[in-house]
């Protein structure tokens, strides 16, 4: 499977208060994750994917709520919200296998999940505009992180280990899949979500649609029980 191509100009100018809260708010986040992880774009890719995978759940929740209140439907956004968390997911699946989180690395994660957890449902509430171009810059931000780790992993400063195996089944990556390999794949699942995340802050704006980049092709993970039946 060859992942598709990523087009790495795509940035939303910020228009407004909300935009420019969300573009700085991601940029400090942005300086914190520089300052602590340097070049570790591995262990870097373990606690932000944790991260990641917040806020789709978090969308999924309170748009199925608010479907229910209203009783009418919610246009695609809970199954596309819960793809999104279920994805980003499988990034920190596969990163853990690549890079192995210390003991305050993994209580980092569970610190800053929490924090982050209960600052984005706030968010949500208050402004789900916002909130939605806040993980739009955040994954522009991650489609940066991942293409500086391709640029180490080419130059020879990152080694192109073999791709782990949850990584080689869930994209269906060849047998002799490298860690490059993944890295272009996750790099166009975020891209993705860049733009779909963008998109949804566009319509709760009233603005134009946008392009959205492809999604590269994935299994889709089922319970235990169904392979059971």
């Amino acid at each position: 499977m060859i992942a598709p191509l990523v087009d790495l100009s795509v940035h939303h100018a910020p228009r407004g208060l909300s935009d420019r809260t969300a573009w700085g708010f991601v940029k400090a986040l942005r300086f914190f994750a520089d300052t602590f992880f340097a070049k570790r774009y591995g262990h870097r890719a373990v606690v932000l994917e944790t991260v990641a995978a917040v806020p789709g759940m978090v969308g999924a929740t309170l748009n199925h709520l608010k479907a229910l209140r209203r009783m009418q439907d919610d246009n695609g956004w809970i199954r596309t919200l819960m793809d999104e968390a279920e994805n980003e997911r499988m990034h920190l699946m596969t990163f853990i296998e690549v890079a192995r989180p210390s003991l305050f690395e993994r209580f980092m994660v569970i610190a800053v999940q929490w924090v982050f957890y209960l600052f984005f449902f706030g968010l949500y509430l208050v402004s789900a505009k916002t909130a939605h171009r806040v993980v739009g810059y955040f994954e522009e931000e991650a489609v940066i992180s991942y293409t500086h780790y391709l640029a180490e992993i080419d130059e020879g400063r990152s080694p192109n280990v073999a791709a782990p195996t949850i990584a080689r089944h869930y994209w269906n990556l060849p047998a002799d899949a490298t860690l490059r390999d993944v890295v272009l794949v996750v790099r166009a699942d975020e891209a993705h979500h860049r733009d779909v995340n963008h998109g949804f802050a566009n319509e709760l704006a009233g603005a134009a649609p946008i392009a959205i980049a492809p999604c590269p092709p994935h299994v889709e993970l089922q319970p235990a029980w169904k392979a059971a039946a």
